[in-house]
């Protein structure tokens, strides 16, 4: 009975027979050991999740904030684990923070906050770098959970955010003046070429108001009147302007005399 071990699915055996491991592995199942001799310790190859406390940096840009991760490794080489490193879910969670705060260090505070793939990905190769041949740990994934940002600066992202909301939309809005300005200068020179088609547009109005419910009463007026009575008064003008200007005295003739005033009892005398 002292010689007989039980070894889960999700478990490898590692045996030390005098305080030396022995190269075979052993595999689940009930496995014999030497009593006194030998010694089996079992090592988990499940993957652990490890979430890593939340670390306070400064961006490249000089931005401080609060960053916490989580890590997702499991173990491919149990000798290794067992042997090259003491308490491994401990020695992780240093590299992780450590490797954390560097990452961050070297990204700006847009790449972190948009591109977290990239972060993810840095962060997953510095920390498997030292882990997994010297400790035969494999990191399988790393994320960034949470940015926490100061108070100010969520001020600052809020009115930079609503700027260029409010730039959009005044470039959207005048794209659409032009366009509509475009549509309306071709719409008055189709117009233009058939003089009846501003009769049928004017009807077309007085159809559409009244049709709504309302008291707006519209009279419709004939542009081609308004152009009459704009040729009639400056053909009117032509004449009136011609006789009010004085004609012009000859070359060497006198002026005439001016014309005594009312009242007057005797000749003004010559100029």
């Amino acid at each position: 009975m002292l010689s007989i071990r039980l070894v889960q699915q999700y478990q490898r055996g590692i045996v030390f027979r005098f305080g030396r491991v022995l190269e075979s592995v052993r595999q689940p199942g009930l496995r014999l050991i030497v009593p006194v001799a030998d010694r089996m310790v079992r090592v988990s190859m499940q993957t652990v999740v490890m979430g890593v406390p939340a670390q306070g940096a400064i961006t490249r840009d000089n931005v401080t904030l609060t960053v916490d991760a989580v890590v997702y490794y499991r173990v491919v080489d149990p000798v290794k684990a067992l042997v090259n490193v003491r308490d491994y879910p401990s020695a992780v969670l240093q590299v992780a923070q450590t490797a954390l705060r560097s990452v961050i260090g070297k990204a700006d505070l847009d790449t972190l906050l948009g591109d977290r793939e990239r972060i993810n990905t840095e962060l997953k190769a510095v920390i498997d770098a030292p882990t997994e041949k010297p400790w035969g740990l494999l990191i399988e994934r790393v994320e960034v959970k949470d940015v926490a940002l100061p108070e100010g600066m969520k001020r600052s992202m809020s009115r930079q955010a609503e700027a260029e909301r409010e730039r959009r939309a005044r470039v959207i809005a005048a794209d659409g003046e032009y366009q509509a300005s475009r549509r309306l200068a071709d719409a008055s020179r189709a117009m233009a070429a058939t003089p009846g088609a501003y009769q049928l547009r004017l009807l077309q109005t007085v159809v559409d108001v009244a049709a709504e419910k309302n008291s707006t009463l519209v009279m419709p007026f004939p542009v081609e009147l308004l152009r009459f009575f704009d040729r009639f008064a400056r053909d009117a003008e032509q004449p009136l302007a011609e006789r009010a200007m004085p004609a012009e005295p000859a070359e060497g003739s006198e002026p005439a005399p001016a014309a005594p005033l009312p009242g007057d009892g005797h000749r003004r005398p010559p100029a």
